[in-house]
């Protein structure tokens, strides 16, 4: 390994040994954004809807051709013959899990209508991780964040968006993920709600958000596999009928909360809280798993604390639910 290599992968180590107060350095370079519900998380305030919108109010646009962003594939900080940051990641410092699968990017967002466009994971690998890298290897006047500007304009950049669902239980809890940095390409050492996953589709289907959360379901709490096989019809897979099926009996209820953009890594996250009566929670995930393929996994109580450090958009997830929680669970009582 040249000494550039090892220089990167050792600002990349220092990068996913820091991410709790490097993000908190990101933040403070933008001072005058709106934050989502008190958290470091960044948005528009047309972003985030007064109450909770019903998952099935949410409408979906595409554009199959949209205009490119204004900054991809940056090569600032690579070291020498790597083309792009995940290219570098890939051959210095690999996650245990880091393909480039088609994802959708977010082209506009005016709640509850949002516009997708064609993408692939590593577009935002490329210019997110490479500015929080800037960031943490300490480069003077930060160019590529620089280029970047607001991190909520939307025609910057490639922003892939992910599915950020806190899973609350009426009996009093949620699902808790510690990301393990040896395991994830984003938000290593930091913990975060359940699930979560890039907002991405499985062969040529229409963005759904439904869809893709009920594999994330799967994935995450049950431990299931990502590769679905040849043939795979969703509708027909047992689980997702199951949960398809809990969801229009009401015992299992799905909103968006808004959306909002993360400051050290420009990573955007569309707010869903799912609400499971006690009872379909263990029928659905009696197996949930301590440990996934990205980290370990606990219940927390929902009381309205937020765990230290955690992903800004898992808190701001917390917070919306914790502030609309009399309408998401009428049976409890206000904290104090």
């Amino acid at each position: 390994m040249r000494a550039g290599e090892r220089r990167w992968r050792d600002e990349r180590a220092a990068l996913d040994a820091a991410r709790g107060p490097l993000g908190e350095t990101a933040g403070g370079l933008y001072p005058d954004a709106p934050r989502v519900a008190g958290t470091p998380l960044l948005c528009r305030e047309e972003w985030i809807p007064a109450a909770p919108v019903p998952l099935e109010s949410v409408r979906l646009e595409w554009d199959a051709r949209p205009v490119p962003p204004a900054i991809a594939d940056p090569p600032d900080g690579l070291p020498a013959g790597h083309r792009t940051y995940a290219e570098a990641m890939a051959a210095l410092a690999p996650p245990r899990v880091f393909e480039d699968r088609p994802s959708h990017r977010l082209l506009a967002a005016a709640p509850p209508v949002l516009r997708f466009g064609p993408a692939r994971y590593f577009d935002g690998v490329n210019v997110g991780e490479s500015a929080a890298h800037e960031l943490a290897a300490g480069v003077d006047g930060l160019p590529l964040r620089t280029r970047v500007g607001d991190p909520c304009d939307l025609t910057r950049r490639a922003a892939l968006a992910a599915i950020t669902t806190v899973t609350v239980t009426t009996t009093g809890s949620y699902v808790l993920h510690w990301r393990d940095p040896a395991k994830v390409a984003h938000a290593g050492g930091l913990h975060q709600v359940m699930p979560v996953g890039v907002f991405q589709p499985l062969g040529d289907e229409p963005p759904g958000l439904w869809p893709c959360m009920v594999r994330e379901y799967a994935e995450e709490l049950l431990g299931m596999g990502e590769d679905y096989g040849e043939g795979f019809v969703q509708e027909e897979w047992p689980f997702h009928r199951a949960m398809t099926a809990a969801r229009e009996r009401g015992r299992l209820r799905a909103y968006f909360l808004g959306l909002g953009v993360d400051p050290l890594t420009f990573a955007l996250d569309l707010l869903t809280v799912v609400v499971i009566d006690g009872e379909t929670f263990g029928g659905l995930f009696g197996g949930l798993v301590a440990v996934n393929d990205e980290g370990e996994v606990s219940m927390a109580p929902f009381d309205g604390t937020v765990p230290r450090p955690m992903q800004p958009a898992g808190a701001a997830a917390l917070e919306l639910a914790w502030r609309h929680r009399r309408s998401l669970i009428p049976r409890r009582a206000p904290r104090g």
